[in-house]
């Protein structure tokens, strides 16, 4: 079934896909990381946006 990117809703906000390569595109730059960096986040920690972002921010170059 095709994301219907008109619904939007607040359980959609708390979710990232590894399959939509401009969610992972935002992903990577919002933590100033790379592309194949986001990936692995995000297929690790699955859909949860809070748990990927916080490795994200671990991984982050100082």
């Amino acid at each position: 079934m095709a994301d219907d990117k008109s619904k939007r809703a607040a359980a959609d906000r708390g979710r990232v896909s590894a399959s939509e390569p401009y969610e992972v595109a935002y992903f990577a730059k919002k933590h100033g990381i790379s592309k194949e960096d986001a990936m692995a986040i995000i297929k690790k920690h699955g859909s949860n946006r809070e748990a990927a972002d916080a490795a994200a921010a671990q991984k982050k170059p100082r």
